[in-house]
């Protein structure tokens, strides 16, 4: 059976996130990630402690963080003392990082396969206890222990390019396809398993039911299309141009930016129909490639509640 989580992003209130999370946990979602974009959110530890206080089971980790704006032990024992005070419900997601969340802060994706996984490993070693000797490209760490850590806690991998889909399923116990450009997606999850048959699958879109769904993701489509592969920009037809269009106004924000993606470019990425036809669709997936997660973004819609309520309604009549 997939298992059923949400993911959000906390560019509103943290109380409004919280609520979202509980209201999530009574329907039955299995797991909250939630987005960690810097200066463009709240704060990714503040609001998954709140949520934490909040709830009972949901489990609770960043979806995703990156090993560029914290030092990679740093991460640890933040995901490490939210696994302690939620009862072990804490996992670890990361990434590379994208733009959204390292331009405003003049940082960049140095080595990044190397650096994330450092970050695991760094991880791994510091949840089993230490101490940890170690010095990668990007961190050092001398008789380095955390006394309060699970070694089992898991550590989801959320990547596009070849080697970074290898890496998690050669080092994650998962890998997060978000947002995957949907013909492309059993290339992606083959990309997967050639690093290792242990890696589950969790895949991550938005289902878009009506014309005001649809709008409230296309801001949140800039900073992945600026970010995504180059095959996958041909065969969707977005040029340089077009990225640098893009990319120039987001600094304006992404409702500014928002204003040059076009809904071709938005439809191969998203599930969008009826809710039955949409939970439908995501159950073939599922089965098609092996995925034993689905993962619903939730944006800033007015009608989070119903929204959620209609999607976790629309799996439930799949299957799942």
């Amino acid at each position: 059976m997939m298992r059923r989580s949400i993911s959000v992003i906390p560019e509103c209130p943290v109380d409004v996130i919280v609520a979202l999370a509980v209201r999530a946990e009574a329907l039955g979602f299995d797991r909250c990630w939630v987005y960690d974009e810097g200066l463009a959110t709240r704060d990714v530890y503040v609001t998954m402690a709140a949520v934490a206080a909040a709830t009972e089971r949901i489990g609770i980790g960043p979806g995703i963080t990156n090993p560029y704006t914290r030092h990679p032990a740093q991460t640890a024992a933040a995901v490490a003392s939210l696994d302690e005070m939620s009862g072990g419900r804490a996992f670890l997601g990361i990434g590379a990082g994208g733009s959204l969340t390292l331009d405003p802060i003049g940082l960049t994706r140095t080595r990044p396969l190397a650096a994330v996984r450092e970050a695991i490993e760094v991880a791994r070693a510091l949840f089993a206890g230490g101490p940890v000797d170690h010095a990668g490209p990007l961190a050092t760490l001398e008789s380095a222990s955390l006394h309060y850590g699970r070694p089992d806690i898991e550590i989801w991998l959320a990547g596009r390019g070849p080697k970074m889909l290898r890496l998690g399923g050669e080092v994650a116990d998962g890998v997060m396809l978000d947002f995957i450009h949907k013909p492309s997606l059993g290339q992606y999850v083959d990309r997967v398993r050639a690093g290792g048959s242990a890696a589950r699958i969790c895949y991550s879109t938005a289902v878009v039911t009506d014309e005001d769904e649809l709008e409230f993701v296309r801001p949140h489509m800039t900073y992945r299309l600026v970010d995504a592969p180059a095959p996958v920009k041909e065969a969707i037809g977005l040029t340089a141009a077009d990225v640098d269009r893009i990319r120039s106004a987001m600094a304006r924000g992404l409702d500014a930016a928002a204003e040059h993606v076009r809904d071709e470019w938005i439809e191969p990425f998203v599930i969008r129909g009826t809710a039955a036809g949409c939970g439908a669709e995501i159950a073939e997936l599922g089965e098609r490639h092996g995925i034993e997660e689905f993962l619903l973004p939730m944006f800033d819609m007015a009608d989070q509640p119903a929204y959620l309520a209609r999607v976790a309604a629309a799996l439930g009549e799949s299957g799942f």
